[in-house]
């Protein structure tokens, strides 16, 4: 049964009030498994130490059984939070179109009723969409990824400081780069939702209509906005993507000169560069859930404006 939603103009308000109890839990499931981030780099660590130094295979043998305990109840513990990640978004995105229906009362009789009824349609069945689902993971995916980043990264910096700055500085460049892409995004984003708006405005004017040079021209406009998100999107992975590949060829040339003069083992090696595969999903999840964040916000005050004007024409009627 859906629920009335207060669409409040700040996005972090509703987001609050729509799903403070599940914002709690999901954050509880997410400390559970960052928490055992670093366990899994540990005991590749010590199995190829022990390997490399011909070690007693029993004690490799247990290790690769607690690896695979390990693994298994952090995959477990994800699953279970993008389950409940996914349920929550759903209950919200529900309750959300349930709430503008309600809320945008459109009079036929009124001369804009046609534009009102593009509005809400374009509200109903696309903006709101990504904003409802964005609830689900606007707390926990930042918890979660935040927390697994910050766990490899302070187990890499006990391990081998001069490595990790190293790994550092593949991810520092991308803090500069990626909100300035991340903007130009945002930009495009909402100019595409109001031009779609257009569409669905001109559908439900001109339902007979075919060939009209007006929707012509909006079908070209978010043409353009489209490829221009791809471009900067996938510019922005490319770039993300050849810092990392930067790193790992980092920590081979730097691990392999310690390891020659004495000063690390071959399983640190092993750990950094697994450390730094960890590493690139956590960032790059987070640059999504950054991203899906900015244009989240940006459709829920557009939809949040668009019902605020329908209940004022409401009630100015």
């Amino acid at each position: 049964m859906a629920l009335r939603l207060d669409l409040t103009p700040s996005f972090s308000r509703f987001i609050w009030n729509s799903s403070a109890v599940h914002q709690f839990w999901l954050i509880v499931l997410s400390i559970a498994v960052f928490g055992l981030a670093a366990a899994p780099l540990e005991i590749q660590r010590r199995i190829v130490n022990g390997a490399v130094r011909g070690g007693d295979f029993s004690a490799i043998f247990w290790l690769t059984g607690l690896y695979l305990a390990v693994s298994l109840g952090s995959g477990l513990t994800k699953m279970a939070v993008n389950i409940y990640r996914g349920w929550v978004g759903e209950t919200v995105l529900r309750d959300l179109r349930a709430s503008i229906d309600e809320k945008i009362q459109i009079d036929p009789a009124q001369p804009k009723a046609a534009e009102a009824e593009g509005v809400e349609m374009s509200l109903l069945v696309s903006e709101a969409e990504p904003v409802g689902q964005f609830v689900g993971s606007a707390t926990s995916e930042p918890v979660l990824q935040g927390g697994l980043l910050l766990s490899i990264l302070g187990y890499m910096v006990f391990l081998q400081p001069v490595m990790a700055l190293l790994v550092l500085g593949v991810l520092a460049p991308q803090m500069v780069f990626v909100p300035l892409i991340q903007r130009a995004i945002n930009r495009r984003a909402a100019a595409r939702i109001i031009v779609l708006r257009g569409v669905s405005i001109a559908i439900v004017a001109q339902p007979a209509a075919s060939g009209d040079p007006h929707q012509r021209r909006r079908f070209d406009e978010a043409f353009e906005l489209n490829m221009g998100i791809y471009k900067l999107k996938f510019s922005m992975n490319f770039l993300m993507n050849f810092m990392h590949q930067m790193g790992v060829c980092g920590v081979l040339a730097l691990g392999g000169w310690l390891v020659v003069h004495g000063r690390t083992e071959i399983g640190t090696i092993v750990a950094f560069i697994s450390g730094l595969a960890e590493i690139n999903g956590p960032w790059g999840d987070l640059v999504n859930w950054f991203r899906d964040m900015q244009v989240s916000r940006v459709k829920y005050g557009l939809i949040s404006k668009a019902v605020a004007g329908g209940r004022q024409e409401a009630c100015s009627a």
